[in-house]
């Protein structure tokens, strides 16, 4: 990550923190009288080949003591209403805000995959994850309703693997390697905007 990237996020996360951290507790409190704990969830994800970091979200699902994967059809039935509005407004990645300040994530870059398709995907993550895992990116705004979209049709866990790994990954992936020929402060800032404008189109 390069000094102007990294001073781009540390001065927006300590704007958000401050703007954003009285919502964010009361987020907490509102998850906590409605389903309970955890409030949070955290999953390992990987900014590097070799680079696993444990992401944090707010908790939008019920739980169960084996999860593994991308969410589709096959775990619909586990969206609580909370969490269904919290990810209709992507309000469950402001813990993420915590990530960007340790410099797991920046705000802008590709969305941190799962080590199971690191691991599935090698030469393709490669290249993807030589720029900084972000909470959003170019690949987040032009395909996500279409993921959305092929995933929500997936009844199994397999074939869920099957259509993420084998359609999505390699689709994302060209999309974030644009990005990444072509990043600069300028785009950063395009695509931050991009996904505040959809946020309160939603």
């Amino acid at each position: 990550m390069t000094w102007d990237k990294r001073l781009f996020d540390l001065f927006f996360v300590t704007l958000l923190i401050v703007v954003l951290g009285p919502i964010l507790l009361v987020l907490l409190l509102w998850l906590l009288l409605k389903e309970g704990r955890p409030v949070f969830y955290v999953s390992q994800r990987m900014k590097g080949v070799d680079q696993p970091f444990m992401l944090w979200k707010l908790r939008t699902m019920t739980v169960t003591e084996s999860d593994s994967g991308v969410s589709g059809g096959d775990k619909a039935a586990r969206i609580t209403k909370t969490g269904a509005w919290l990810r209709g407004k992507r309000l469950d990645e402001f813990p993420q805000l915590w990530n960007i300040l340790k410099g797991d994530l920046s705000f802008v870059g590709p969305r941190p995959p799962l080590r199971q398709y690191v691991e599935a995907h090698p030469e393709i993550y490669e290249q993807v994850l030589k720029s900084r895992p972000g909470v959003t990116g170019l690949a987040s705004i032009s395909y996500h309703k279409h993921e959305t979209a092929l995933l929500e049709r997936c009844q199994t866990a397999a074939e869920t693997h099957d259509v993420y790994s084998r359609i999505c990954v390699p689709a994302k992936a060209r999309l974030d390697l644009i990005y990444q020929r072509h990043q600069n402060m300028c785009y950063d800032f395009d695509l931050v905007f991009q996904t505040i404008g959809n946020l309160f189109r939603r």
